[in-house]
């Protein structure tokens, strides 16, 4: 290396073609190599003293190390004016130096970004040293005092006291230096630097050639051991769940994405479990179907023993999507469960009950056990693939038998419905509930048991009309839900069918309460005649009825109870009877405890056949057959022996109500 120094010529540096031509990458390297201790106490000068040391360190040897060019670069001299390093002796005035310090200045400033330079700067990525904390070796009074002073110096006024400082240029080589940079004011810069009180320093250097400013000769720290720790302790950590994921995306089969049994873009969501029971319930080949007379030698007549009726019923594709949906409904499907009701998948391959178009859709009935699903999509669809206006309706069946599996909702629309009857239902026919004496009309059904449409009670209407289904002696009415309620009467212990006159009289007038019932999963409604007063007065006799709703989940059941007195000026007819008493849940009026006690302020009117023409208010009261006395307190007092009680009151007056009961037990009202 020496000899081949001395054999070349040194240029003159002050020479106007002393920077001619290009600087190629392997001298920009040999330059870069060495006098990269020059060049990273140059950047490390400029670079803002904000950050910690050891960042700041770090920077600037990234900064050194990203400022060797990739292709062949124009040597300064093609920038306006630049100077070559000063001093002829020195052997770093070279193009190649010249080109790499020119790069350093320009990153070390952040020039030579554009729209991007205003953000923050991240740490460098390289070099990195994991585990070590590098910062310089510290100095004395002379080497602080110098740093205070740099750090509140801009950078284009650090780079400039680094020139004229440890690089020793004179004014005018660093102002073309600058511009050649990218400052915008070079002059502004260079009375910065001009600005700054060099401390004297040692006998042998200033303080800006001190280890203080040094970024090669550092001292090493270790970081922080116990946050290294949980720092790789929570790597490991998410390296393990990452592994878990994917390998649950590499699943068969399509691990979480579109199913292909129903077809990309259907209803269905993406699956999200793969075992036996739920790939079976998904397999419409394994769906089950009871004979056609099954019901003919079944143990006991339910969902169970129901045939798979309805003309689709060998539609696998069909099947296909309707059990897709059941198991994944997606964001489009409309899902409605009646209370208490799980609309989740099914536990294992379900029962076929009716699949076919009903109206303008296409329906696909089910039976698991313990609920009826029904699906329907349009029938027109395009594609077949259940998109907007597919429905999935869940409703709670388990203990259904007899009655109470004798029909189900096939269809709904324009304020009728479509009722598919059981395989052991003789006849239909449609009955006003509040015309205990007109004759039912027959409904026509097809060969299936799939009913014409007949009406149902609109929700908010006004109660003109309650149609109810017979099925033979039974009745069912629709409470918008996809089992219709039984109704019956009597007893608690022994509520029968709604056949006599009077349980169709009692009825017409308990028929519109049941507007409170729709969609609470209600599995029957029986009104039960308690107790028959008569009336201060003469004004004949008042009807008391309690009326139990039940639901298929056992819990959540209505009791209210209502007087019926007769009708004014003896028309024929009879209003609604008015109710007195609710109680959510509990025992009365039930089997456990078939009892009740009831009370209402009346008012007799003149328009009954020996009323009072005055007007005056009554306390009436009435318990069940085990009362034996009625006790009123309060606003009104009174007691009478037996189970009714009528004592003389003003209107607004509140009285408490209790009786005894046969085995001296206490009653209170239903509430």
């Amino acid at each position: 290396m020496e000899q081949q120094q001395a054999a070349t010529p040194r240029p003159d540096p002050t020479s106007a073609d002393r920077f001619d031509g290009l600087v190629d990458v392997e001298q920009a390297e040999a330059a870069l190599v060495e006098h990269y201790p020059r060049l990273v106490r140059l950047a490390y000068l400029i670079l803002p003293p904000g950050a910690s040391r050891s960042r700041r360190v770090l920077a600037a040897h990234a900064v050194v190390q990203r400022s060797l060019p990739r292709r062949p670069t124009p040597t300064p001299a093609h920038s306006p004016a630049l100077p070559a390093p000063c001093g002829d002796p020195d052997p770093a005035a070279a193009p190649g130096y010249a080109c790499v310090r020119l790069r350093v200045l320009r990153t070390a400033l952040g020039t030579g970004r554009r729209w991007w330079r205003w953000l923050p700067v991240p740490p460098p990525p390289l070099p990195r040293v994991w585990g070590l904390r590098l910062s310089p070796r510290s100095g004395g009074a002379d080497e602080l005092a110098l740093e205070q002073a740099l750090s509140a110096l801009s950078a284009p006024g650090r780079a400039a006291f680094a020139l004229c400082g440890p690089e020793r240029l004179t004014e005018a080589d660093a102002l073309r230096v600058l511009a050649a940079a990218g400052v915008a004011d070079t002059r502004e810069a260079l009375a910065e630097a001009a600005r700054v009180a060099t401390p004297a320093g040692s006998r042998d250097r200033s303080p800006v050639e001190s280890a203080e400013f040094d970024p090669c000769a550092l001292q090493a720290r270790p970081t922080d051991l116990i946050r290294r720790r949980q720092h790789v302790r929570a790597v490991l950590a998410g390296g393990a769940a990452v592994l878990v994921c994917g390998g649950l995306l590499g699943l068969p089969g399509g691990g979480w994405g579109p199913a292909g049994a129903d077809g990309p873009g259907g209803a269905a969501a993406p699956p999200y479990a793969r075992n036996a029971a739920a790939q079976a319930a998904l397999d419409p080949a394994k769906v089950t179907a009871a004979a056609a007379t099954a019901w003919r030698s079944a143990a006991r007549q339910d969902f169970a023993a129901w045939p798979a009726r309805g003309d689709r019923v060998r539609d696998r594709e069909l099947l296909r999507r309707a059990l897709a949906v059941w198991a994944r409904p997606g964001s489009g499907v409309r899902v409605a469960a009646t209370p208490g009701t799980a609309a989740g998948p099914a536990a294992g391959p379900p029962q076929l009950l009716f699949a076919g178009v009903v109206e303008h859709a296409v329906v696909v009935l089910f039976h698991d056990g313990l609920r009826v699903v029904r699906y329907a999509e349009a029938a027109d669809g395009a594609d077949g693939s259940g998109g907007p206006g597919t429905t999935l309706d869940f409703a709670r069946t388990d203990g259904a038998a007899g009655t109470s599996a004798d029909a189900v909702v096939a269809g709904r629309t324009h304020g009728n419905v479509r009722y598919l009857t059981a395989p052991w239902v003789t006849s239909a026919q449609l009955v006003d509930l509040l015309k205990p004496d007109a004759a039912g009309r027959v409904v026509h059904r097809d060969a299936n048991g799939l009913t014409l449409p007949v009406p149902t009670s609109a929700p908010g209407a006004t109660c003109t009309a309650w149609p109810a289904l017979r099925t033979g002696g039974e009745l069912l009415t629709d409470l918008a839900e996809p089992v219709p309620a039984r109704l019956t009467y009597g007893a608690p212990r022994e509520p029968g069918a709604v056949s006599g006159a009077r349980a169709r009289t009692v009825w017409a007038r308990t028929a519109c309460q049941l507007a409170a019932l729709r969609g609470q999963g209600m599995s029957a409604v029986n009104s039960w005649e308690f107790a028959r007063q008569p009336l201060p007065g003469g004004a004949g006799s008042a009807t008391w009825v309690c009326t139990r709703a039940e639901t298929w989940r056992g819990a959540g059941s209505l009791t209210f109870a209502q007087i019926q007195t007769p009708a004014a000026g003896g028309r024929s007819g009879a209003a609604p009877g008015a109710a007195v008493a609710r109680a959510d849940g509990g025992t009365a009026c039930g089997p456990r405890a078939p009892r009740v006690l009831a009370g209402v302020l009346w008012k007799a009117t003149g328009g009954h056949p020996g009323g009072h023409p005055d007007g005056r208010w009554w306390l009436l009261a009435a318990g069940s057959e085990q009362v034996t006395s009625i006790t009123a307190t309060g606003g009104v007092r009174g007691q009478a022996a037996g189970r009714f009680l009528a004592v003389p009151a003003k209107a607004g007056d509140r009285a408490e109500l209790t009786a005894r009961l046969a085995d001296g037990e206490r009653l209170t009202t239903l509430r």
